[in-house]
Parts: C-alpha cells; structure tokens; sequence
C-alpha cells in the first residue's frame, strides 16, 4: 500500500511538516485562487459584483455544510479505524461516505434552485446587485456535487498519504479557474455566471482526480463494496457536527455582517467587508492548512493508544500555530494598504473602509489559529461534542453577543472589532476545555 507507513515516522517538528506542508500550500492556494475570483469581479464587472459574491456566501456555506460534517467526522472515524487496524471496514465506510455525499448533493442543489427566488427577497438590494446574486449563485449550484467531492477528496488524499496529490489537484483546479476566470468573464462576456462556473470548473478537478485515485487498490485508502453501516455514519455526522456548525453559523454570521453594514454604510461597506474576508481567509489558510495536515495523525495515534507520540504532535503544533499568528499578523497589518489597492482603488469609497477595517480586524490573527487548531484537535480525537461547542461558541454565540453590541456602541469600527473580541473569547473557552480533557486524553505531560 502507498504511503502505509507514514504514521510510523518518529513525531518531529521535519516530519510533522513534511506531512502538513503540502495541505498548507494546498489551503493556501485555494484561498488565493478565490481571491483571484474576487480581483476579477471587482475589476471587471464592478464593487456591486463583489458585494453580490459575498451576498451569495451565506448560501454556498449552508450548500457544503453537510459536506464538511462528512469530510472532517468520517476522515476521523476512517483514520481511528485504521490506527485500530479494521482495514476493510474503514475502507467500506469510507466508500458508503461518498455515496452519502453524492446523493446530499443531488438534494441540496434541487432545494437551492426551487428556493432561489425567496433568498434574496427582503434585503433592500439594488436592482443591480439582486440581479448579479441571482445570476452567481444560479451557476454556481450546478457544481453542488463536484463541491462535495471535492472538500470529502481532499480530506482523504492527505488521510491517505496523498497530501502532495491533494496539492497538486488544487493548484492544477486553481490554474484553471483563473484561467476561465479571464475566458469567461473578460473574453466570453458571461459576466458574474462566468465566474461561478470557472470556480465549479476549478473545483471538479479534484472531484475528477479522486474518483480515479481512490478506485485504485494501491491506494491506502480505496472503493470496494460499502456496507451500509448507519450507526458509522452517525459517529461521523457527531463527530463532524462541529464543522457543519462552523459552515452553519459563518453563513448566518456573514449575513448579519452584510446586514449590519448595509445599514451603516450601504453597499459600499459590504465591498470593503468581502475585501477583508479575502485578507483574512487567506491568513487563516495557514491554520487551516496545518490544522488539516494533523488531524489524520491525531486520529491515527488516539485508535493506537500511543499518547508519547500525541503529546509530541500537540507540543509542536502549539509552537506552530504561535508562531504563524505572530507572523500573519504582522504581514497583514503592515501590507494592509497594498492588499486593499488591489480590490478597490484608492479614489473608491471602499478603499478606505476597507484599510480601516483590516487595520482592526488583524487583531484576530493572534487568536484564530488556536481556535481552529483546539477544535479541529477534539473533532480528530472523535470528541464531536466539545469540538461543535468549540466551534458554535466562535463562529456564532460570540460573534453574535460582538455583533449586537459594539456597532451600537463605536458604529463601523464596532463592526470591524467583532471579530477580534470575539476570536479572544473564544481563545478563553477553548484554552479551558485543552487544559480540562488532557488528562483523558493524555495530550499533555501535565
């Protein structure tokens, strides 16, 4: 088998990142590429566009949340069965997971198109931006399936030792969208559909490439007959609920958002929110990317019993993830200007918005990465309990108390401040439940 052997290395700060390496690049790299999608709709066809783009968001959160519950809970439940070494079985639920995922996509995209019409109702839009909300998100589910496949591949490619193929998969779809971003939106003038359709293009290329490598019996992991074990799909729905939560709750989070700013600086501030969404989803890759990159370890050494090798994984990561926040944060706060430049013009209404609000917003980048890390530590650890109260108290409760209450108080820039209060908020929670369960776990030396 490929790759078998890759949990058997000694836990060192080279090999852990050998093994998480690529999945950062990988992260990385798509959240440049959507970037990419969100500099040619604004240079292109215009701010209305890229606020339409972050108006559909909510959306296309809701659509791959089930899909993310299935990745991130079944990537789990497959490793720990592996570290258990119940090969075949991990190997038919994994196979019976892709056919879950297929059939929940078939169902999300149908529901999508019948309630299109009603989704943007009630928002007060211009007629302009409605029409760009409607035109995006209608191409867009067409690739409802491919999505699927692709975050559930991903996942698997580096459970399965595969993370350079998961790389290349997402560097090759990344090329290719903004490539068709360029075609379809510049040359074809298919407007904002071009660019939904490039995304979906962009993203079928790891869905293509998995259902090839993962129907090869050298793979370590590989389809063979599923047996339909629903009592594994609903270890993986628990253990997964964390994520589907998070997906959940960015979604109503960023509709709040886009309400709140419609309301103090119309859609001109919702511009200047998606441009500093980029600028934090692409700092945040990093975490993601790490966070992703060990999480089959974490599973693998928890069905092993092999907690010298655990404790050494979560040292290093902490010292990790440190040292990313200390860097991010000082990038984006000192590139803050040229990032926002390249999404809106200095004479545009939104550039200044937009350095004011990454200016306060960079704060959060000392934080997130723990957060992200100490969930996606407890969801590996088939915790999916303290993971989804982890990830629900983030991404929604916190951000919700922030929201309500700063932007009453200080306007805009309570706005912009609800992210980095909420981030330390929740930097306390997860600090207690890391410091309660080490002991069950045996993670730590004290």
């Amino acid at each position: 088998m490929e790759n078998s052997n890759v949990y058997e290395k000694p836990v060192t700060h080279r090999n852990i990142l050998k093994f998480a390496v690529p999945t950062i690049a990988m992260t990385v790299f798509m959240s440049f590429y959507t970037m990419v999608d969100g500099l040619f709709v604004s240079n292109l066809i215009g701010t209305d566009a890229l606020s339409a783009v972050n108006l559909t968001a909510p959306v296309i959160q809701l659509v791959t949340a089930i899909s993310t519950m299935l990745a991130t809970g079944g990537s789990a439940v497959i490793m720990k069965k592996m570290g258990e070494q119940k090969i075949e079985e991990a190997k038919e639920d994994f196979t019976f997971f892709i056919i879950v995922n297929v059939i929940a996509g078939g169902i999300m995209c149908a529901a999508g198109y019948l309630s299109m019409d009603h989704i943007f109702a009630g928002m007060n839009l211009s007629a302009d931006v409605e029409g760009y909300c409607v035109e995006y998100l209608s191409r867009y589910l067409i690739f409802t399936v491919p999505v699927l496949l692709m975050n559930n591949f991903t996942l698997y490619m580096i459970a399965s030792g595969r993370a350079n193929l998961s790389l290349a998969c997402s560097v090759t779809g990344g090329i290719l969208n903004m490539v068709l971003d360029y075609v379809f939106i510049a040359r074809a003038g298919m407007g904002i559909g071009g660019a939904a359709a490039a995304t979906g293009l962009g993203y079928s290329v790891t869905a293509v490439a998995g259902l090839f490598v993962f129907s090869r019996k050298k793979s370590l992991l590989h389809f063979k007959k599923p047996a339909f074990r629903f009592k594994a799909l609903a270890a993986a729905a628990v253990n997964g609920c964390s994520e589907m939560a998070a997906a959940l709750v960015t979604g109503i989070i960023t509709m709040m958002f886009n309400w709140t700013m419609l309301h103090y600086a119309g859609e001109d501030g919702v511009a200047a929110v998606t441009v500093i969404m980029y600028v934090l989803m692409f700092a945040s890759s990093l975490y993601t990317g790490y966070s992703y990159g060990v999480a089959p370890m974490i599973s693998y050494y928890y069905g092993e019993q092999n907690r010298d090798k655990l404790k050494k994984l979560v040292a290093a990561s902490l010292k990790v993830i440190a040292g990313i926040s200390l860097a991010t944060a000082a990038a984006s706060f000192m590139l803050t200007k040229p990032l926002v430049s390249v999404f809106a013009r200095p004479d545009n209404p939104v550039h200044d918005l937009a350095v004011a609000g990454n200016r306060i917003c960079t704060i959060a980048l000392l934080f997130i990465g723990f957060n992200i890390f100490a969930s996606g530590m407890f969801t590996a650890l088939s915790n999916g309990i303290v993971s989804a109260v982890l990830a629900f108290s983030r991404s929604f409760v916190f951000m919700l108390i922030t929201m309500i209450a700063l932007p009453v108080i200080l306007g805009v820039n309570g706005i912009w401040l609800a992210t980095p209060a909420a981030e330390l908020m929740a930097l306390a929670l997860s600090a207690f439940m890391f410091f309660r369960y080490r002991k069950k776990y045996g993670y730590m030396t004290f």
